[in-house]
């Protein structure tokens, strides 16, 4: 019988660790110099170890959804900031309490994609979001209400981003760079909702779309919600005007209005109508 090749022949990192945690607290072993690299902070967090962490950031996350057989995802954009409807009288401004049926929308959605993920045995099309509140968590929350799980890409911000309690808890990361975050969203992507946002919204769905105009990334479906919000907050058609963009790029966004025209488009792309 042939030896198993994932039982490394090498010393465990994780033995030599706990060995040096005992070993005798003299000036040599208190210092700094003699601490294990991957296990000295101080080490990693230098400038010069940034090129590391972005590797840690991404291996960690990619590693995790592989063990759990994560195969494709329907990741859901939209503002932190959005009330879900019970609490618009409490909205901070009144455009936010405009704005919350779109909770709603994004917890249907979700649901709805849940349910479908279940049936193939919940490993494709698996909700990803944010993380956070508003939109993201009506996404992790909807999908928890189906019964499957979801993803929750946080990020540290300077007021602490709180993961919100629906995401999967062993499903829940957290990052420090917003450009591995943002792969981490469109690498399994099989269809990107986008649901009424600020500053962050418009950058994570203008990314995608560069990346599908430049076929720097295989196209895939991205469906706006509430196109009336999108068409007061970007002027589309002022773009092919002004001949920045061409036309048919303008084919890289599907405006939807209800859950089950969201749908539709996601199933015209997986049998390749798009």
């Amino acid at each position: 019988m042939s030896p198993d090749p994932r039982i490394s022949r090498f010393r465990d990192a994780g033995e030599d660790l706990r060995h040096a945690k005992g070993l005798p607290d003299t000036p040599q072993g208190r210092s700094p110099s003699y601490r294990l690299a991957y296990a000295d902070t101080d080490f990693l967090l230098r400038d010069e170890m940034r090129g590391v962490r972005l590797q840690l950031e991404l291996s960690k996350v990619e590693i995790e959804l592989a063990e759990r057989g994560i195969n494709s995802t329907v990741v859901i954009f939209g503002s932190a900031r959005v009330p879900e409807p019970r609490l618009r009288e409490a909205a901070a401004a009144p455009g936010l309490a405009a704005l919350s049926d779109a909770y709603g929308m994004a917890r249907q959605f979700a649901r709805a994609v849940t349910e479908r993920s279940l049936a193939s045995g919940g490993r494709e099309y698996v909700v990803a979001t944010g993380g956070g509140p508003g939109i993201m968590e009506a996404g992790n929350r909807g999908a928890a209400e189906a019964g499957g799980q979801s993803i929750g890409f946080n990020i540290v911000l300077p007021h602490e981003q709180r993961p919100n309690d629906f995401v999967t808890p062993d499903l829940c990361f957290n990052f420090h760079y917003f450009a591995v975050r943002k792969m981490h969203f469109l690498m399994r992507a099989r269809a990107i909702a986008v649901f009424p946002g600020g500053f962050g919204t418009l950058d994570e769905m203008f990314e995608a779309v560069t990346l599908m105009q430049t076929k720097r990334m295989k196209r895939v479906p991205i469906l706006l919600f509430f196109p009336d919000y999108w068409r007061r907050v970007v002027n589309f058609p002022a773009l092919v005007e002004a001949g920045v963009i061409a036309e048919r790029d303008l084919e890289l966004l599907s405006f939807v209005e209800t859950v089950d025209q969201a749908l539709a488009a996601i199933d015209a792309a997986a049998t390749g109508q798009v």
